[in-house]
């Protein structure tokens, strides 16, 4: 069973339990949940992970016993994954029940980061009313314009249920590799700065109109 959930809810269940449950953070690079005694990454952190038992992943293969765990934490890590339903097989053994959490499509899409346009395989939806994740290979539908900065962490905050999605499972992760996407001309990040300009001369915002155009020259030139 797979749900939708939020990381808060998530955060109190594993602190009120963190001193009975082993919780694993799996993918944990240095932003580990507090709460985890175990991390594990395919990078080495061990010596940033002085309070933690560190763990380095070198295969598919999950270097943990069969339920091992009564938590796994896994946060932006499986649309990196080759083979999702080898890697859901691994998590379903070494634990029970665990929170996936993992960028939407409008947040895959408006990212312009290596990490986002080049080490993402996977757009994600989630099937409510069959509760079922839906996979499909990743397909680039507008230019990407946001960095990791001030700007898209005000929107992650205001707008997460729109650009996160955040899952609790328990006993069994149900999933599907489904073509949901549809097909659009790719939007480019010019067309939107033209539309926008548009819509400042339409509502005569002649200061707001000036302040972009001062702004576009500037991204052309540098």
């Amino acid at each position: 069973m797979i749900e939708r959930t939020s990381r808060e809810h998530v955060l109190q269940i594993l602190k009120r339990n963190q001193t009975t449950w082993k919780i694993l953070d799996i993918g944990c690079n240095k932003d580990a949940v507090q709460y985890a005694q175990t991390v594990a990454d395919i990078k080495n952190f061990s010596e940033f992970y002085k309070d933690k038992e560190f763990v380095l992943i070198k295969n598919k293969d999950l270097p943990f016993k069969d339920n091992q765990f009564d938590f796994v934490y896994a946060s932006h890590v499986i649309e990196h994954v080759d083979d999702i339903s080898y890697f859901i097989k691994e998590l379903q053994r070494i634990s029970k029940q665990g929170y996936i959490e993992l960028p939407s499509m409008l947040e895959d899409n408006l990212v312009l980061s290596d990490n986002s346009i080049k080490d993402h395989k996977w757009f994600f939806q989630f099937d409510d009313v069959n509760k079922i994740l839906l996979a499909e290979k990743k397909k680039q539908f507008i230019e990407p314009f946001l960095t990791h900065g001030i700007l898209f962490s005000n929107l992650r905050k205001n707008f997460r249920s729109s650009l996160v999605l955040e899952l609790l499972w328990k006993n069994e992760i149900n999933y599907e590799f489904k073509n949901f996407s549809v097909p659009v001309k790719k939007t480019f990040f010019l067309t939107i700065i033209k539309k926008y300009l548009s819509f400042l001369i339409r509502n005569n915002k002649l200061a707001s109109l000036l302040v972009l155009i001062v702004f576009v020259f500037v991204f052309l030139i540098f």
